[in-house]
């Protein structure tokens, strides 16, 4: 339970699917229903895959390709920020379908296609998640025995949950918008897309930070 608590509050705050709602609603406003449903579940696959094998095999991905976490963190970081940026100064799409008439249009692209960038990677599943899920797995007990067994349990009970409310918020995010209203809906779009930009700057800040800390201009000044 301790595991199950660890995992799911540290993955569940940095990925926060309530905030991550409105963002994609503003991002599929112009698609159907039922087509924002079929991206919504896709992201909840692609979310669980992106967690999972971050969870399990990330720490020996990296390794192979000599990639340190801090120099994840910047690259995503930058990633993230130019992504919370561009949704920050986009023209308010609800402020220009105001005086329209509101038509869902449909898509050739296939839902599934459409689901993974940006929508779960980076805006639902960035780098930042990426992080702490390596940094989770990295964590686990060595060995084969039952605190192991316990650890692979609970840890996939918590990226499922994650996955499953990732799915039903996305899915029922019209339903949160319509709640607020349109001004609402303007309002906290905006707040998501400058709080992901802070996001952005400060996963970006942590792996730059650390880089600087491993400089030898900095062990020799201190010394």
């Amino acid at each position: 339970m301790a595991t199950f608590l660890l995992s799911f509050g540290a993955l569940f705050s940095i990925v926060n699917p309530l905030s991550g709602a409105f963002i994609f609603f503003g991002a599929t406003q112009g698609l159907e229903p039922r087509v924002r449903a079929q991206v919504s579940r896709w992201v909840g696959i692609y979310a669980f895959a992106i967690v999972t094998v971050s969870l399990y095999v990330g720490a020996y991905v990296l390794s192979f390709f000599g990639i340190s976490i801090p120099v994840l963190r910047v690259a995503g970081g930058i990633i993230v920020a130019m992504s919370g940026w561009r949704m920050l100064t986009e023209p308010d799409a609800t402020e220009q379908r105001r005086s329209e008439t509101p038509k869902p249009v449909s898509i050739d692209v296939p839902p599934s296609r459409l689901a993974f960038y940006p929508l779960t990677m980076p805006l639902t599943t960035g780098p930042g998640t990426i992080s702490v899920a390596i940094s989770l797995g990295a964590s686990r007990p060595t060995g084969f025995h039952k605190a192991t067994l316990e650890f692979y349990v609970a840890t996939m009970l918590a990226v499922v949950l994650l996955a499953l409310l990732i799915h039903l918020f996305y899915r029922h995010s019209a339903r949160l918008a319509g709640f607020i209203g349109a001004t609402g809906t303007t309002i906290v779009v905006r707040l998501s897309a400058f709080l992901l930009f802070c996001i952005g700057i400060q996963v970006f800040w942590n792996g730059a930070a650390e880089l600087l800390g491993t400089l030898p201009l900095g062990s020799a000044g201190a010394s």
